[in-house]
């Protein structure tokens, strides 16, 4: 019986093998052997659980090593204790995704995120609790944050998913990009950076911890860079390897703003120089960017499309060159790892910022040729020979005599998207559709809510954010010769509603959205009133919370006010203030409740008289399935703005009457000089997205 027991003890430990991973000042080292190691972001929620295997797939085939990703805490817990780890939230099925295509796995867990999406990850009903104030020694902030990330460490333990249970997570990151903020946070941002290292540590993970942009980051915690560029960056430790978290492959866009793009020249000469001063970690931020479904585009004013210019597309598709040419370069830097990793360095200054670096072991020699110079061509003479280094470029020789790859000589065959009409049996050429309008007279004839006070709220402190849509409703009573009743009447909304409409009697008078990053605004509309009773309807619309900077949480969305009515004659300007009047609230819009998108609903659709240009409105029609395998896009131009579902599936906002402006777009693009978000764009006088 003893020897027996003895046995199936040693079968059961020898069933899970445990890779180790450490890190010294040159490289993260799994099982004793420092890495050259490639990554690449893939946010498990802006694709579905059918896409997984293939985005992994071919981040794989492009020669990645890893696979990044954020956790979301508002779609894992969007009301307190109450968790969805389902369908595109199953982060648990993305992460074997990952180890089953034998990838390793970054677990960045923050839990705020930024990551444009909505409130950064952050939970609105968080905001809503008492005394609360995020990202600082806060007691209830840190209790929720403590309580969210060591259940998720917990679920991860449970499936044996960190690599010192045999699992593919090499890596884990706690808080995101806080030293690029914590300045207004004074010291109780340095104790509150403190607590989360030590809470982080006392998990026991048994892989390292990160802290991104984090130049304080307490040891044992590995501090990194994110950015266009990390070459100059140096760690705050001897003992951390230099390492790249967020390798930005393009930017994101913003409802009114134009398509941004960065080169493929430029990201593949971002990463050779980094690796040649010294990199060995680089992550692409995005390598998959995705789609925002539903409400989970941050901002304000995020658009529903992340495609953000990655090497795979926003569908999942090859974006060649950029795929193409970045698989070549990390061939290339792999087939160099151990003298990139054990070698000695040496550096030759050519000046006109041209040089050469040389990682040098008994084995052999590895050469980087850089060239940051944005104008001319530089020739480099090395032992012997003579090498021609475009301007704007790293050319990279395995053997220090031949050029194996420069990050300007792009041999890779150009891919363009190509959208085809639905080519199915049968479908009609164009779409038949019906509609009804959204019911509203509860809210414009009665003004009637779900609850009241004689204040104007916060629009997230009503809604919790379960709805972009929040009612503001009050009545005005007049007497038959109130001498504030005159001609000369105007509404005055001071407003920080990303969209307002305003409704008088049932009357709609009119709408405004902000614009141009300026979120607070005034609303201002002749209205005649009369006498008796007089309602005042406000619908406020959010199209994404912030989910940046210094104390985010709090910044206004919703009507604030103050709210006036004005009344001008010739003498003098009367001022009706109605911001302490009781206001009358109502979250979100019927047609949400009675959920009109669901292909099973049975309310009654109009195909009568459809309307153009009509405000509040639900269109429905059906097509079938596009013959083939190739992604499914729907083309929304000619509407204006709001909400679609496809099969009862949110896909997210849209808003193609939101036209960028004319100016700023360029026909070519030169690769050469640092990129930024206002660089080579296009789309100039065109709908943000369709």
């Amino acid at each position: 019986m003893v020897s027996l027991r003895f046995l199936l003890c040693f079968l059961f430990v020898s069933s899970v093998y445990a890779t180790i991973v450490s890190h010294d000042g040159r490289a993260i080292t799994i099982d004793g052997h420092r890495r050259v190691l490639l990554s690449g972001s893939i946010h498990y929620p802006r694709s579905t659980p059918e896409m997984w295997p293939d985005l992994i797939k071919k981040g794989k085939e492009g020669s990645l090593d890893a696979i990044e990703t954020y956790v979301f805490w508002n779609a894992h817990e969007p009301t307190r204790r109450q968790y969805d780890f389902s369908g595109k939230l199953d982060l648990i099925r993305f992460l074997k995704t990952i180890q089953d295509e034998g990838l390793y796995g970054v677990l960045r867990i923050g839990p705020y995120a930024c990551a444009e999406w909505n409130y950064g990850g952050f939970p609105v009903w968080l905001h809503n609790m008492p005394g609360m104030v995020f990202r600082t020694t806060n007691k209830a902030f840190m209790d929720e944050m403590q309580n969210f990330t060591t259940m998720i460490v917990d679920m991860v333990k449970k499936e044996n998913l960190f690599a010192s249970q045999g699992g593919p997570i090499i890596l884990a990151q706690i808080e995101n990009e806080y030293g690029n903020v914590m300045g207004p946070y004074g010291e109780s941002g340095k104790s509150y950076i403190k607590w989360c290292a030590n809470m982080a540590q006392s998990l026991n993970v048994g892989v390292p911890w990160i802290m991104c942009q984090q130049n304080d980051a307490p040891q044992p915690m590995l501090n990194t860079c994110n950015g266009f560029y990390c070459d100059d960056f140096v760690p705050n430790n001897p003992n951390t390897p230099k390492m790249w978290t967020e390798n930005w492959t393009g930017w994101f866009k913003q409802w009114g703003g134009k398509n941004p793009h960065r080169t493929t020249e430029d990201v593949a000469f971002s990463v050779a120089r980094f690796f040649q001063r010294g990199g060995t970690f680089n992550n692409y931020y995005m390598y998959h960017g995705g789609t925002n479904f539903d409400r989970t585009a941050g901002g304000p004013y995020i658009t529903t499309s992340y495609d953000y210019d990655a090497p795979l597309d926003e569908y999942g598709n090859l974006n060649q060159p950029k795929y193409g040419h970045l698989k070549q370069l990390h061939d290339v830097l792999h087939s160099m790892e151990k003298i990139l990793t054990y070698g000695n360095i040496s550096t030759i200054d050519f000046g006109n910022s041209a040089s050469a670096t040389i990682y040098r072991t008994k084995e052999g020699s590895n050469c980087f040729f850089g060239n940051g110079n944005e104008n001319s061509d530089a020739t480099i003479s090395f032992q012997g020979e003579s090498y021609v280094v475009p301007a704007w470029s790293v050319t990279i020789l395995p053997d220090c005599k031949n050029e194996a790859y420069n990050t300007a000589k792009i041999t890779t065959q150009t891919s363009m998207m190509v959208k085809k009409p639905n080519e199915a049996e049968d479908t009609p050429s164009t779409l038949k559709w019906s509609w009804r309008p959204e019911n509203m007279d509860n809210f414009l004839l009665k003004g009637k809510g779900e609850s009241t006070q004689t204040q104007l709220f916060d629009q997230k402190v009503v809604t919790n954010d379960q709805s972009d849509y929040l009612w503001y409703m009050t009545t005005v009573k007049f007497k038959k010769r109130d001498p504030f009743l005159g001609k000369n009447m105007s509404l005055r909304v001071n407003s920080t509603a990303h969209v307002l409409h305003a409704f008088v009697n049932g009357k709609h008078i009119g709408n405004q959205y902000a614009e141009n990053g300026k979120f607070n605004y005034i609303f201002e509309k002749d209205v005649k009133f009369k006498s008796g009773r007089n309602v005042i309807a406000l619908l406020s619309i959010t199209v994404g919370l912030a989910n940046y900077g210094a104390f985010f949480e709090s910044k206004p969305a919703g009507i604030t006010g103050p709210i006036s009515i004005t009344e001008r004659n010739v003498d003098e300007t009367i001022v009706k203030d109605l911001s302490a009047h009781k206001w009358s609230y109502k979250t979100g819009l019927n047609g949400f409740e009675n959920q009109l998108f669901r292909t099973e609903s049975t309310s009654k659709w109009s195909v009568e008289s459809v309307p153009f240009n009509r405000t509040m409105t639900w269109y429905k029609a059906t097509f079938k399935a596009p013959l083939g395998n190739d992604p499914v896009v729907v083309d929304l131009l000619g509407l204006g703005k709001g909400t679609a579902w496809v099969n009862g599936n949110n896909i997210g906002r849209y808003w193609p009457a939101f036209i960028s402006s004319e100016n700023g777009c360029a026909a070519k693009c030169n690769y050469r000089g640092p990129y930024h978000a206002e660089k080579c764009l296009t789309n100039c006088g065109e709908p943000t997205q369709r």
